[in-house]
């Protein structure tokens, strides 16, 4: 087992802020006088010569990546290029309330006929991220925070450009802000051209696993990387891949550098497995394209980082579920008008289902906890527990239900309402999960027990299955159906002739929907099984 001589990363012990050097203060005062410049430059185009805000944004967006590229070379502490950050953060968060600079949140982006428009975040997280970029990797890593930066700046700007410029095919089932495959395919390229030359400049400044590799492998990495980037892009709303781009790309490099369990070649073959679950997932009609998208990213991560150890009981879910839900359509036909969504999972499905599993990988990497595996295992067997529920419970012969609250008998199919097949396949399914690491044959699992593990999680799950039904009885969101006369975890519903009505909550609150409801589920199996394997192990 590869886990044996591991070393937690201090990664808190890197957040720091140094000491202000004299040295520093013409650059200061120079970097201050530039931002200001392009503020000016942008309002001047926006209110005088009528430019779209939009367009201004992304342009600026991509001069201040390149800025933050040569920012290191100018100042020899990290203390003036926080206090810039702060400073511009709080001019972003200051227009964004009091709506004074158009060229920083003017003409938001546009969004599908008869949806409000999405309010961009860009301008304050785009310094947040510099910010704690700068704090993590100032001194050894900084070739990090460049790469990632310019990535960030330029390819974020060149998708929008292109996209706004050409148009052309929106990207169905993506985001709440369309997005255009020209306008993805100008994020992939300028990626991969930045990526590509700073792996290939930057090799003197490499440790870790980076040093000594050929160039055709540093290629791969980067066009990996490229991929990634381009699906954080298409996924991402609100501005959060200002965000979430530099961080994906940070926290990848960063890994490779300073974990030996993290190699490019295992990273490659993960991000290739990934890619090809994805492109499957879409043919199978398994998921949506965002669903997919969601896919790749949080494969690449586990499958890449974390190994066969890691992959074996996410594909156990993943596979076992989605099979599951695929069948006995004819018998669950009747339900698809009552639950939320249907068999082929979007995004937000991917998140509530496995988040709380790729934040667990992430978290691990980071501290090499090892009850942080079976906090693992116990998400994966919650949702597999919630979808074995349901599955089973409404594919059953006459199935009875009755509500988690008061027992009385309600339709199959209500939201909170459990049965003895549903409640029996929750257990079983979660052994499952348990039973593929014990496969593997995970040192973790001998230490604690094969037997003593195998009820945590199973435990885990079903505690968790009814911690769904709990929330789904008094919390989640219930609609009542004017057109079928039902209840419904849905909205809206469709008229015969396609139009549009709005159904009336009739109990719950709005924003409680199946998918957080799901990550609650996912968050209560992740905590039962960690504090439970650690009580284990202080006897």
């Amino acid at each position: 087992m590869h886990d044996a001589h591991y070393q937690p990363l201090t990664v808190i012990d890197m957040l720091c802020l140094q000491s202000p050097s004299p040295q520093d203060l013409p650059s200061f005062f120079l970097l201050l006088s530039l931002i200001g410049f392009f503020l000016v430059l942008g309002e001047l185009l926006t209110r005088k010569f009528s430019v779209s805000p939009l367009i201004v944004r992304k342009v600026l967006h991509l001069c201040m990546g390149v800025v933050i590229f040569f920012i290191p070379t100018y100042f020899h502490s990290n203390f003036y290029p926080v206090l810039a950050a702060l400073l511009f953060m709080g001019v972003g968060a200051l227009s964004l309330r009091a709506g004074l600079l158009r060229s920083l949140h003017g003409d938001p982006a546009p969004v599908s006929d008869g949806e409000e428009p999405v309010t961009s975040y860009g301008p304050v997280l785009f310094p947040l991220v510099f910010m704690l970029l700068v704090l993590l990797l100032w001194d050894r890593h900084v070739w990090i925070l460049q790469t990632a930066m310019l990535v960030m700046g330029v390819g974020d700007a060149m998708a929008a450009l292109v996209g706004t410029a050409f148009g052309g095919d929106h990207i169905e089932h993506m985001t709440r802000s369309p997005k255009t495959v020209a306008g993805s395919l100008a994020m992939f390229a300028s990626s991969l051209l930045i990526l590509s030359v700073t792996l290939f400049v930057f090799q003197g400044s490499f440790s870790g696993d980076l040093v000594g590799k050929p160039l055709w492998m540093l290629i791969s990495l980067a066009l990996l990387l490229a991929l990634v980037a381009t699906a954080v892009e298409a996924l991402l709303s609100y501005g959060l891949d200002n965000l979430f781009i530099p961080v994906s790309i940070a926290y990848v490099l960063y890994l490779i550098e300073v974990n030996h369990m993290v190699t490019v070649e295992g990273f490659l073959v993960g991000g290739l497995f990934a890619l090809l679950l994805a492109l499957f997932s879409i043919k199978v009609k398994f998921l949506q394209n965002s669903g997919a998208t969601a896919t790749f990213l949080l494969g690449t991560t586990i499958f890449g980082i974390g190994g066969l150890v890691w992959t074996v009981p996410l594909l156990t879910f993943y596979f076992l579920s989605s099979i599951l839900s695929k069948l006995g359509h004819k018998r669950k036909a009747k339900f698809d008008l009552v639950f939320e969504k249907g068999s082929q999972r979007d995004a937000g499905q991917v998140y509530a289902n496995g988040g709380v599993a790729w934040v667990m990988m992430v978290i691990y990497s980071l501290t090499g906890d090892p009850y942080i595996f079976f906090s693992y295992l116990g998400t994966l067997a919650a949702v597999q527990a919630d979808t074995w529920a349901t599955e089973i419970g409404t594919m059953w012969p006459n199935p009875k239900a009755r509500l988690i609250t008061t027992f009385r008998e309600v339709p199959v199919g209500t939201s909170g309402g459990v049965s003895i097949p549903g409640t029996s396949a929750s257990f079983i399914g979660s052994l499952f999960i348990c039973a593929s690491a014990v496969l593997m044959n995970v040192s973790w699992i001998s230490r604690v027990g094969i037997l003593q593990s195998l009820l945590v999680i199973g435990v885990a799950g079903l505690i968790s299955s009814l911690v769904d039904s709990f929330f789904g009885a008094t919390f989640q969101a219930q609609y009542f159906d004017p057109i079928r006369q039902k209840v419904t975890e849905r909205t809206h519903s469709f008229e015969a002739d396609g139009s549009k009505i709005k159904n009336e909550l009739i109990k719950g609150y709005h924003f409680v929907n199946n998918d957080l409801v799901n990550t609650l589920c996912a968050i209560s199996g992740s905590v039962v099984a960690y504090f439970v394997v650690q009580n284990l192990a202080a006897f």
